[in-house]
């Protein structure tokens, strides 16, 4: 596992432990507010895993496929993808 995966993967297990205290909040009738900062901050851990894993993937998936002459399937599933993340 190379070390942007390693990150990736710390980061997701705090963001796990962070939807699970959204959830006790709203099992517990918290405030609001509070409910939704927590909300937030999962979600901020979990785009920051979902870039270190696309940068993963760009320094090694497609650097190889320019090397295998493949750079267009790869470059094509990085937009694919991008266009999730920005949402059009």
């Amino acid at each position: 596992m190379n070390e942007e995966r390693k990150q990736a993967l710390q980061i997701l297990k705090i963001a796990k432990g962070q939807i699970e205290a959204a959830i006790k909040m709203i099992e517990d009738d918290r405030y609001c507010i509070d409910v939704s900062n927590q909300i937030l901050a999962s979600q901020s851990l979990l785009k920051k895993s979902d870039l270190l894993i696309l940068k993963q993937h760009m320094k090694h998936c497609i650097k190889e496929s320019f090397k295998n002459n493949n750079e267009d399937e790869k470059i094509d599933e990085v937009i694919k993808l991008l266009t999730k993340m920005i949402g059009k």
